[in-house]
């Protein structure tokens, strides 16, 4: 995916990433890095309650939360932001990204917490740009709206006219 919208300049993503381990972290960064499905900006976060002090839906668009952490865990994390921050097509994808494969701990993080998406650890380029496409898309099109909503707050009202006799 070169661009998310033909004709226009590839979209940069700031990405959450949320992990106990900074080797881990640096893992999830290169590999999204070398997926290539877009440009990211990463934050880093050591765990659920760090990643709670630097989430801000504006800013942030889209998170990539480890589950076994100290403090929080992603899990937890993901549902404190889906509580204060509402889920829904709408909202900041988040995704899991752990070692915990069972049904029952995937069915917990996607249907009871609200992530979007679920890798597992060990992965490949390949397995994030399958799996990660449509929820990296949908975050590059979030993105695009908040920047045409803050570009059109920034505008003046009424367009020249009224600044004219307005």
């Amino acid at each position: 995916m070169q661009n998310l919208i033909k004709g226009q300049a590839m979209v940069t993503l700031k990405a959450l990433v949320v992990d106990d381990s900074g080797v881990m972290r640096k893992m999830v960064m290169k590999g999204l890095t070398e997926s290539k499905l877009v440009n990211f900006e990463f934050i880093e976060a050591v765990d659920g309650q760090d990643a709670l002090t630097k989430f801000d839906p504006k800013e942030i668009d889209i998170g990539f939360v480890d589950w076994n952490m100290p403090n929080m865990t992603g899990v937890e994390f993901v549902r404190e932001i889906r509580n204060l921050y509402g889920g829904g097509v709408g909202s900041v994808p988040l995704v899991m990204v752990t070692s915990e494969k069972t049904m029952g701990k995937i069915q917990e993080a996607l249907d009871e917490a609200g992530a979007d998406a679920f890798i597992c650890k060990p992965f490949t380029i390949e397995e994030l740009q399958t799996k990660l496409k449509k929820t990296v898309e949908r975050a590059g099109i979030l993105r695009l709206r908040k920047d045409a909503a803050e570009k059109k707050k920034q505008q003046p009202s009424g367009g020249l006219l009224a600044g004219l006799f307005g």
